[in-house]
């Protein structure tokens, strides 16, 4: 089209310029002439002989300046100054130039000068058939609903051919089809435009698509043709309803079915296609929540799966209704139930409970008692459900089963021990039948409550104590312990001393004991001097009732201190000072006995073992003193030059850590020998007398030290008659009498041999750690283990 616009403004524009070329120069336009062509002439072709057919020489053509000067093809035409031919110039394409035009005609402007010439050339361009009618697409779909009405109409498109005239479209043929025929339409210029109409109704579940073949044809000789593809989709309504491919639907599904297990899958189908034909499966309207928790069905899929536990025990089956529906606007919808029977697995464990239980029971129970009443289930059925049940271990109980079923009583097999074992855990086993079988276990604590079966009990008998003499009135002196087997009340101990009218018992006025704690408290000083050992009896009786009691013996032995001071037995004069005269020859020799001073200590060992030394002497060189005896000796003759009268201060001391003493004044006369014999008479009866009443005191106190002594060895001998071990060799007796009233004991505690001694002590003996200062410790390799209580 623009090109056309083109040509013809060339043209008049060509026109103008040639106007105005003739007025100004008075050129002349002599002739026209046409000529005729047919399209798709090659290059070169002549048209005609412009210069012959205008009568021009031809050999002036080129002085002339013989040339096209403005046409609407000028690039098509060229002409030859040497002949004056009209020339094509490249292939001529009527459809290109002139489109739908008729006639097609291009004008050329000839010019010559001198005179200067215009003439008009115009050249036809003469059709061919060489077009085929062609459609714009080669395919075209429709779409028609299977509910469109006979006499329907669909317009198609039209083809359209380039060539003109009878070469152009002449009409247009459709394939054979019982549903559609075909109608043209002529509309002039724009063409034939084909119609097709439907004549019968369509079903699209019978054809879903219809394929038709429009042919265009022109009207060539031969005629030309094109064709155009019509795929015609039936387009579905929804005029079917939803089928199920069976019409049962039952499953069997084990109850330990996990989340996600697929139970069924249904499947429907709907002839429809689209929306119309497209499936929803869904639960029925009637299905409640609780089986909505359980199962699970996809909409798409059609498959139910499990969504919640299942549970044979709660529900054996299911019974869901399902419901399959189409899409369309008015959608069909069909309803199926699907059976699920649940199958029982054992996946329940037995239950045990224990519906009657004596948490404690009396240790006096006889076997056969009953504790508790136990019953076991299990929620499976069948085997699942059968219940065996047992204990773990005997342990003195036993289960026997009862009438009612499942059900049985826990009695004691053998008597019980609270001391022995206050508490049993019963293990109960229960079992099913099932495989693999489940068991369950269960634990129940069964107490054993106490009796009053048990005495009290020491935890020592005898008891030995060894208390110091002098203690404090009121403070603690010993204590005693004992323990009770039982428990609560029947554990609670007090204790209190058996007291008997007896004289072995005389020193039980003097103790006192708490009842809670058993410390037992003096209320007296003791002295040793006075008794040196005694005994008593302590009871401890339990709270329980009727009450249990015990005694145990309790042997004191006190221990010397040194509180007494040495006393002077000689000399003593009439009026009671230590004090006295002796007299002796002069001519006596060197170890001569002058006299010996006699003392004793009421204390033993270390404070009983006395010293003697001269704490005052005129002359040293002639007086003597035995240290551990009293005598007094001479230590050489008598001179001349010695005086007649010396005076000995005697200091006697024992050996105890603070230790005591006394004095006695022995006055040495020296007389001449006759004198002497005369004086000696005189005081030998003097001093037979004195010795007398000496001896008389000696006496007395060895046989009170002696029968003390034997009262001790009996005290040991019972103790050890009453506690079956040998005491003899740890009570060992041993009294010793040099003159100055020495004593010793010997006594074994651990393994350490124990020595109260007088004056006359071993000179291999130590002082014992922890003795009281009046203890010696004897070495002994010959030490052995023993049991024996010290204190």
């Amino acid at each position: 089209m623009e090109q056309r616009r083109y040509a013809q403004w060339l043209k008049e524009h060509a026109e103008f310029t040639l106007m105005a070329a003739l007025l100004v120069f008075g050129a002349v336009a002599r002739a026209q002439i046409q000529y005729s062509i047919s399209e798709e002439q090659k290059d070169g072709v002549a048209v005609g002989n412009i210069a012959k057919d205008l009568g021009i020489d031809h050999r002036t053509l080129k002085e002339r300046g013989f040339r096209i000067v403005s046409t609407s093809g000028e690039s098509m035409f060229s002409v030859n100054q040497n002949d004056g031919v009209l020339y094509v110039n490249g292939k001529i394409d009527r459809e290109g130039i002139c489109e739908r035009s008729t006639p097609c005609l291009i004008n050329l402007k000839i010019a010559l000068e001198n005179p200067l010439e215009i003439h008009y050339v115009t050249v036809e361009i003469l059709d061919i058939n060489d077009h085929a009618p062609s459609f714009p697409e080669s395919e075209m779909h429709l779409e028609i609903g299977e509910s469109a009405l006979p006499g329907a109409r669909f317009q198609l498109e039209a083809a359209r051919d380039s060539d003109s005239g009878s070469n152009s479209l002449h009409h247009y043929k459709l394939s054979h089809n019982d549903n559609f025929r075909l109608e043209v339409k002529d509309r002039g210029e724009d063409g034939k435009i084909p119609i097709l109409i439907l004549q019968k109704p369509l079903d699209r579940e019978l054809t879903r698509n219809i394929n038709l073949q429009l042919t265009a044809l022109d009207g060539g000789k031969p005629a030309k043709s094109g064709t155009m593809d019509i795929m015609i989709k039936v387009i579905d309504i929804n005029d079917n309803v939803p089928v199920f491919t069976k019409d049962v639907y039952s499953v069997m599904l084990s109850e330990n079915a996990p989340i996600g297990t697929i139970v069924i899958q249904v499947n429907a189908t709907d002839l429809d296609e689209g929306p119309n034909g497209e499936i929803v499966y869904s639960f029925g309207k009637s299905v409640n929540s609780k089986v909505r928790k359980l199962f699970d069905i996809n909409t798409i899929t059609g498959e139910i799966t499990v969504e919640g536990p299942l549970d044979y025990e709660d529900k054996d089956s299911y019974e869901i209704d399902i419901q399959a529906s189409d899409k369309g606007t008015v959608p069909h919808t069909t309803d199926k139930s699907i059976m699920i029977k649940i199958i029982d697995i054992n996946d329940n464990k037995p239950e045990i409970e224990v519906t009657s239980f004596s948490k404690a029971i009396p240790e006096d129970s006889r076997p056969g008692t009953t504790v508790a009443l136990i019953s076991v289930s299990d929620l499976d059925s069948g085997l699942n459900g059968k219940v065996s049940c047992s204990l773990e271990d005997d342990m003195h109980f036993k289960l026997i089963p009862s009438s009612q079923h499942s059900t049985f009583s826990l009695v004691s097999t053998s008597p019980l021990d609270r001391e022995t074992k206050f508490q049993y855990d019963i293990t109960l086993v229960a079992k099913d039948a099932g495989q693999p079988s489940l068991s369950s276990v269960k634990t129940i604590t069964v107490l054993i409550s106490d009796v009053n079966d048990n005495s009290p009990e020491f935890s020592s008998s005898p008891y030995a104590f060894y208390v110091m003499e002098n203690n404090v009135p009121g403070k603690l002196l010993l204590s005693v312990s004992a323990s009770d087997k039982d428990s609560n009340e029947n554990a609670i101990i007090s204790y209190q001393i058996w007291r008997e009218n007896t004289e072995e018992n005389k020193y039980t006025s003097f103790i006192n004991i708490n009842s809670e704690n058993g410390e037992i408290y003096a209320l007296k000083s003791f002295d040793f001097e006075t008794v040196k050992t005694f005994q008593f009896h302590v009871l401890a009786t339990d709270s329980g009732s009727p009450s249990l009691s015990s005694n145990v013996t309790v042997n004191v032995f006190i221990l010397d201190q040194n509180d007494n001071v040495p006393v002077i037995l000689y000399p003593v004069s009439a009026n009671g000072s230590a004090e006295g005269v002796e007299e002796i020859p002069r001519n006596v020799n060197a170890g001569h006995l002058v006299t010996k001073v006699r003392a004793y200590d009421a204390d033993i060992g270390y404070n009983g073992w006395l010293l003697f030394s001269l704490q005052e002497v005129s002359e040293h060189s002639l007086f003597g003193l035995d240290r551990y005896t009293g005598q007094i000796r001479t230590l050489r003759s008598f001179t001349e030059t010695d005086e007649a009268q010396h005076k000995l201060l005697i200091l006697v001391k024992d050996n105890g850590n603070v230790s005591l003493s006394a004095t006695a004044t022995v006055i040495v006369k020296v007389v001449e020998p006759k004198e002497a014999f005369a004086a000696s008479d005189v005081k030998n009866a003097v001093k037979d007398e004195e010795e007398n009443d000496v001896t008389f005191y000696l006496i007395i106190t060895l046989g009170s030290v002696s029968v003390l002594f034997v009262i001790s060895i009996i005290v040991l001998i019972v103790m050890q008659c009453s506690k079956s071990t040998d005491y003899s060799s740890k009570y060992l007796q041993d009294t010793n009498y040099d003159g100055t009233l020495c004593h010793s004991i010997q006594y074994r505690s651990g393994d350490k041999r124990y020595m109260l001694v007088g004056p006359r002590m071993s000179i291999g003996s130590t002082i014992a750690p922890g003795s009281n200062r009046n203890t010696l410790v004897i070495p002994d390799r010959r030490r052995r283990d023993s049991g024996e209580v010290s204190q």
